[in-house]
């Protein structure tokens, strides 16, 4: 080949590839540059929300309870049994604003209202008088949370297998919620997304096994019994767990949920969802509406939390409301009594998924039937009360969990079996929970700070109390003497009478 001719395809050849490397970083620069861009203005979206949310400060003592008590609900903190053992005996059911934990939202027309229990975010504050409003909620440890999450939408799905099919299922709960005023947990956030999910799931299973006529299991963990249920592993790594579980807690204390009144929580909760680094902004905002509330229980310290919020809430609530025992407000509260499975406060009584195909209730839908404490009460009343109370709700929730998993045998979800769950995945729940671990210890640090401050309080009045019991025997064993001095006196001058008269 002509050497000239041998050159030119070379500089040709060279040519072409310096251009297509051009081309290349040219390229990568263009792609480079979105990517930037949607950073810094996930960034601004995300830090103008955190500025704003900041500057609602809480001008009034956090110690003390307002006007109204607004109980945000995190899901699977036990905060149903505060509702049923604490404060439907505290609160008579006229004093509960109108809500429905979804369904109906919240009714700002009834202005008077006192108590506000929901699984709403903290964005629920911009429709409450603010100045008048006092927060009080319960966190968990995530890791733990995200197990019973699973673990209860597992149950509350199986519930429905007693039908034939998924479409026998679906139709006889549209059935039964068009005839009935009550609010289901089909309704409440978060299970109105996991439950239906779920449910589809374990019926696509079930009819898996019946083509195979199999029921064969290849393993004994019951998180990692993919013939019966979807794998925890599975569970936290879908995206509709993505949305409504993971940091669910630190996103409903910000106010940022699916579920949320604030027209940016979307835009915002993507954004630190897609970029972890800004997730410190808005952990920054949960951290100080914890600092800025009346109570924060932890599931973990039952009997701590307990006992707190009856001194910390519970007393306050009886110094404002006295509990009347007069007999108007006992008969109105029954009458609300009566209608209270209709009530959106109460939603697993409205069980549609326990009721057999023809429609009829299972013998597991009994409701706990939890009576109100009529009449003047004391702190110490009240926990004896709420002893009694979580005693039978534990009983009914035992016989529902045990009817459920029966369905699902021999799958079974005990404390004991989430110790088989392979360190990998613990590790990923932590990874996919880094905002909620974090928001969890600073509660725990809030939590000891009020057990020091309500058990210093608790004592003075303990001492007062043993101070005035020592003072009023000191007074009680004075007065006795001089009583019975004056009695020896009366005694003495009368047998003096006596004497002289039989002198005479």
């Amino acid at each position: 080949m002509d050497p000239t001719l041998k050159f030119s395809i070379l500089l040709l050849l060279l040519g072409l590839g310096c251009y297509s490397w051009g081309s290349h970083n040219s390229s990568t620069a263009v792609n480079a540059s979105p990517i930037k861009n949607d950073f810094e203005h996930c960034e601004r979206v995300v830090k103008k929300w955190a500025f704003s949310s900041l500057q609602q400060e809480v001008k009034e003592d956090k110690h003390t309870l307002r006007d109204l008590l607004f109980f945000l609900h995190v899901p699977r903190t036990g905060g149903r049994t505060y509702f049923h053992c604490f404060l439907r005996k505290l609160y008579y059911s006229s004093l509960e604003c109108p809500r429905s934990y979804d369904k109906l939202r919240f009714d700002p027309r009834k202005q008077q209202c006192r108590l506000l229990v929901t699984h709403d975010d903290y964005s629920m504050m911009s429709k409450l008088p603010r100045e008048r409003t006092s927060v009080v909620t319960i966190l968990r440890n995530p890791v733990d949370r995200v197990f019973s999450t699973y673990e209860f939408s597992v149950e509350v799905a199986a519930r429905f297998l007693v039908h034939p099919n998924l479409t026998s299922a679906t139709q006889m709960t549209r059935r039964i919620r068009a005839k009935t005023k009550g609010v289901s947990t089909l309704d409440i956030w978060p299970w109105k997304y996991l439950v239906p999910w779920m449910r589809e799931d374990l019926f696509t299973r079930r009819d898996g096994r019946k083509l195979r006529g199999s029921n064969n299991f290849q393993s004994n963990d019951p998180y990692n019994m993919e013939e019966i249920v979807m794998s925890l592993h599975k569970f936290i790594n879908h995206p509709i767990a993505q949305e409504v579980v993971h940091n669910g807690a630190t996103f409903q204390v910000a106010g940022l949920t699916n579920n949320s009144y604030l027209s940016e929580a979307h835009e915002v909760r993507h954004c630190v969802q897609k970029y972890k680094l800004l997730g410190d902004h808005v952990l920054q905002v949960a951290k100080k509406r914890l600092d800025d509330m009346l109570y924060v229980g932890l599931t973990e310290e039952h009997r701590e939390s307990a006992t707190m919020f009856a001194n910390v809430v519970g007393a306050q609530v009886i110094s404002q409301l006295g509990v009347s025992n007069s007999s108007e407000e006992s008969a109105a509260d029954s009458k609300s009594e009566q209608n209270y499975s209709d009530s959106d406060s109460k939603p697993d009584n409205n069980d549609l998924w326990n009721r057999t195909p023809n429609g009829k209730e299972s013998e597991f839908a009994s409701p706990e039937t939890v009576e109100p404490a009529k009449g003047n009460m004391t702190v110490e009343e009240l926990m004896e009360a709420y002893e009694d109370c979580i005693s039978n709700l534990r009983k009914s929730q035992t016989l529902r969990h045990n009817a459920s998993l029966k369905r699902i045998s021999p799958a079974n979800f005990t404390k004991e079996a989430r110790l088989q769950v392979p360190e990998a995945v613990l590790q990923q729940i932590r990874q996919l929970n880094h905002l909620d671990l974090e928001l969890y210890k600073h509660a725990q640090n809030i939590f000891a700070k009020q057990h020091k401050h309500n058990f210093g309080i608790t004592e003075i009045w303990r001492r007062m109390l043993k101070s005035s019991y020592g003072t009023g025997i000191k007074v009680l064993s004075l007065g006795t003497t001089l009583v019975l001095l004056l009695l020896a006196f009366h005694v003495f001058v009368n047998a003096k009478r006596r004497t002289s008269k039989v002198k005479v």
